[in-house]
């Protein structure tokens, strides 16, 4: 189970980001950043906080809720657009360091702790990044949990839109039914033009 161990490791305030959306064929990829602060470290819902992906939706969206309510948070969103020209990881990068700068304009911050193997550039504090820090980190967790809510909410907004390709249960990912959608209705603008099976089908068809 997550801890602060990671953030106590270090002097002055320590927040959390994870970021949401590496994956999927369609869709944003969406970041979150979450400052628990020691003074509200007895908030009792803590102790349910753990990777997004461990907890089931109902619960998601209720930690989000009360996370977002208890303490500063930010979340930032990079479309379709900026993921097709930076590509996926530097578009993850990008979101992760908005959800910082957003979060530490209105917040000090000493350090971050970053999900993942590698950090972004021209951040406004020292940062360190913890391979699958969403189990180690409950700043982390908060974090993914946030990120993981929001961007559920644009995509099952999408699937009003689109509703053939099944974003609401798959949220965009390549799962068998959107692959299949994609092949019987093409490609919609919401889907990642360089992602290879959405290149290949424009290929194909061109």
């Amino acid at each position: 189970m997550p801890d602060f161990e990671h953030e106590d490791r270090y002097k002055g305030s320590v927040c959390g980001i994870d970021e949401v959306g590496r994956g999927p064929l369609a869709g944003p990829v969406v970041a979150a950043c979450v400052l628990i602060p020691k003074e509200s470290r007895s908030a009792p819902f803590l102790k349910d906080i753990k990777d997004s992906k461990k907890l089931s939706k109902p619960k998601r969206l209720v930690l989000s809720q009360l996370i977002l309510q208890t303490f500063p948070a930010a979340v930032a969103v990079i479309g379709i657009d900026e993921i097709d020209r930076l590509n996926i990881l530097q578009a993850s990068l990008k979101a992760m360091a908005q959800a910082l700068m957003e979060l530490s304009a209105q917040n000090e911050i000493a350090h971050a702790l970053i999900d993942g193997n590698r950090l972004p550039h021209d951040l406004p504090c020292s940062a360190s990044a913890i391979i699958k820090g969403d189990s180690q980190s409950i700043s982390i967790a908060a974090a993914s949990i946030v990120a993981k809510v929001h961007r559920d909410g644009i995509m099952e907004k999408l699937d009003r839109e689109y509703p053939q390709y099944g974003w609401r249960k798959n949220s965009g990912y390549p799962t068998t039914d959107h692959l299949a959608a994609l092949e019987n209705y093409g490609v919609t603008p919401h889907h990642r033009r360089s992602f290879g099976p959405v290149k290949a089908l424009l290929a194909k068809s061109a």
